[in-house]
């Protein structure tokens, strides 16, 4: 029997200096290929509200949609560790929302951990959780559900003041009981600072490469969106393009009648042929489609 990932495990990465690897997934489909790719954590990031539902930001998301969509990835793998997004708002209001909705992305949808936005603000909604027996793991930098507030998506922690935050509220997540951080859009010093500070995993996005592991969206390293490729970002694959192609190919082959083929038509054997025969009549000498 396959041994799931836990929280321990990535703590015991860190501690023996092992890179850590952790893409976001979305359905089953996508959930099962990064599991047999041995990808320890994956994530059911808010971010489907962009790369899945067409909104501009992750604000609409709600939780009903996260819990839909870890339920779909949690199907998937069976070895890997599966953390779920709480969404805008789905914390913040007092402390027995924010239980309420860990558990049902726990007991619902089948996620080991949760994860959340925010530092200092949110450290005592944290220790509250992971008391509860739910492992959480930190968000800081750029929080994406704060778009509004920052004006858009940019680097966090290139003034000393902002600096400053992120390292006090990375240290406050550490002290409220995370298990790991993830780091988005700083400066890579700045992540390499936090990281020497914790003695839990930082996990970076847009962080540069001295953090403890990488996360990066699936449809992003996959080349399924060509309008807009991140700076963080690495493509391993260019599947829209790929994608594309084939389902031109496929309309084409509809259109001029070649698909289906024989091969990919079923038959009916002699015995069964005469069976029909007088329903079959009309199909084998009417006149033919096309």
């Amino acid at each position: 029997m396959t041994r799931r990932v836990t929280v321990r495990d990535v703590r015991a990465m860190k501690a023996r200096g092992e890179r850590i690897g952790m893409l976001t997934a979305y359905d089953y489909t996508s959930s099962r290929l990064a599991d047999g790719a041995g990808v320890p954590i994956i994530l059911v990031g808010d971010s489907l509200g962009m790369v899945v539902l067409g909104h501009d930001s992750t604000v609409p998301v709600t939780m009903d949609q996260m819990v839909h969509h870890v339920q779909a990835v949690s199907r998937g793998a069976r070895r890997a560790l599966i953390v779920g997004d709480l969404p805008f708002m789905s914390y913040h209001v007092d402390v027995g929302r924010a239980l309420d909705n860990a558990a049902r992305l726990v007991q619902e949808g089948g996620a080991h951990a949760v994860k959340l936005e925010g530092g200092e603000v949110v450290a005592e909604t944290v220790r509250r959780v992971v008391d509860c027996g739910i492992p959480v793991m930190g968000h800081v930098g750029l929080t994406p559900q704060s778009v509004n507030t920052f004006g858009g998506y940019r680097v966090r922690g290139r003034t000393r003041e902002e600096a400053a935050g992120i390292l006090r509220d990375a240290e406050a997540l550490e002290g409220a009981g995370a298990f790991a951080v993830v780091l988005e859009l700083v400066p890579d010093a700045l992540a390499a600072a936090v990281t020497r500070r914790l003695s839990i995993p930082t996990i970076g996005i847009g962080a540069g490469p001295r953090c403890d592991g990488q996360v990066q969206v699936l449809h992003d390293i996959l080349g399924l969106y060509q309008e807009f490729v991140p700076k963080h970002t690495r493509r391993y694959a260019n599947l829209a393009e790929t994608i594309s192609a084939a389902f031109a190919q496929y309309m084409n082959d509809v259109k001029d009648g070649t698909f289906p083929a024989d091969v990919e038509s079923f038959h009916l054997d002699e015995a069964a042929r005469g069976e029909l025969r007088d329903l079959l009549e009309d199909v084998d000498h009417g006149p033919q489609a096309g």
